[in-house]
């Protein structure tokens, strides 16, 4: 069996969904059991069906605006992010999925998992919607505002291992994110980062990549720094949500615009489907000793299904003991 630790205070409609996507998770994938940390009585009040599902008594929950995460997870080591990460650590549990604060739960996997030996640098790579509905890691999306060169080449390495062993994508490709294709635009890093990458037998680096592709981008892994991965993400996921509204205001225009958003409602609520981040269910922290999976803080029920799934996906693929292996080898 898989062994799942949930942090199920964490995030914005904890833990109710937490415990429902539990519950949904067990139902549909055979080989896990999860252990719920949290609330006791709130949590067995929730938990109508506990087949292959534990709780585990916590005290306390990192709040999602906390301002000092290394202090907090110090202080709050009885807290429900705390004990879950510990027990991937202690080898209790396979792998965690939490929707808490994003800085505490870095700082939490740091302290308390421990990255993982030859790793310099971990970064958050979620999978992003694309238009041959097959998904594009994004990275990295928050851990690392300012980062070296060499550290980006190095997660991208590990991008390309996640890409062959869990999207099951014979040969992925490396796109740089940047201001312009040709070879030299952008800033000192950006540059660097292109050389590098050139010149890695163990990526397929296709150059640098405009942000206006990023739904349909020549290649599987786009990379760049936190701090502007960050920015593409939430850009497209706030375009996504005003382009639904848009297309609902203008449908609902006049008699033939009302007819026609009924003919179209399916089609309606497949693009919202597309481009929802709740059908990949999180992002996985690249460079830890353990699998630690960052659920979105608004995480419902059938989102935080999905970053458990996600989840036992990469623990059945031993993403870890792979790259581990190939870092190694002196990659």
């Amino acid at each position: 069996m898989i062994r799942i630790s949930v942090d199920a205070m964490g995030g914005d409609y904890a833990p109710k969904e937490q415990v429902e996507g539990a519950m949904m998770a067990v139902s549909r994938i055979k080989d896990i059991e999860i252990n719920l940390f949290g609330d006791e009585k709130t949590l067995r009040a929730l938990l109508k069906d506990p087949t292959r599902i534990r709780i585990t008594p916590s005290e306390g929950t990192i709040p999602m605006s906390e301002k000092d995460p290394i202090g907090a997870i110090r202080r709050n080591r009885k807290s429900s992010m705390a004990m879950a990460l510990s027990s991937v650590r202690s080898g209790e549990a396979d792998a965690i999925v939490s929707s808490g604060a994003t800085q505490a739960l870095i700082a939490g996997a740091h302290i308390l998992v421990g990255r993982m030996k030859g790793m310099k640098r971990t970064a958050i790579a979620p999978i992003i919607p694309s238009v041959d509905k097959t998904g594009t890691i994004l990275l990295d999306c928050g851990a690392n505002l300012e980062i070296r060169p060499e550290h980006m080449v190095q997660q991208a390495q590990f991008a390309t291992i996640y890409a062959k062993e869990v999207m099951r994508v014979d040969h992925p490709r490396v796109g740089l994110l940047n201001i312009g294709t040709e070879e030299g635009k952008g800033r000192d890093l950006d540059i660097e980062v292109h050389r590098l990458m050139s010149e890695d037998a163990h990526l397929d680096f296709i150059g640098n990549v405009e942000p206006k592709e990023v739904l349909d981008p020549p290649c599987k892994i786009l990379i760049s720094d936190g701090f502007t991965a960050n920015i593409v993400m939430k850009t497209l996921e706030g375009t996504a949500k005003g382009l639904g509204k848009v297309l609902k205001q203008e449908l609902s225009r006049g008699v033939v615009g009302k007819l026609g958003l009924v003919l179209s409602i399916g089609n309606l609520k497949r693009f919202r489907a597309r481009l929802s981040a709740e059908a990949i269910g999180g992002a996985m922290i690249y460079g830890l000793r353990g699998v630690v999976i960052k659920a979105q803080g608004a995480s419902k029920a059938y989102g935080f299904y999905n970053g458990i799934r996600q989840a036992a996906d990469i623990v059945r693929q031993d993403v870890i003991g792979k790259v581990g292996r190939v870092f190694e080898e002196g990659v």
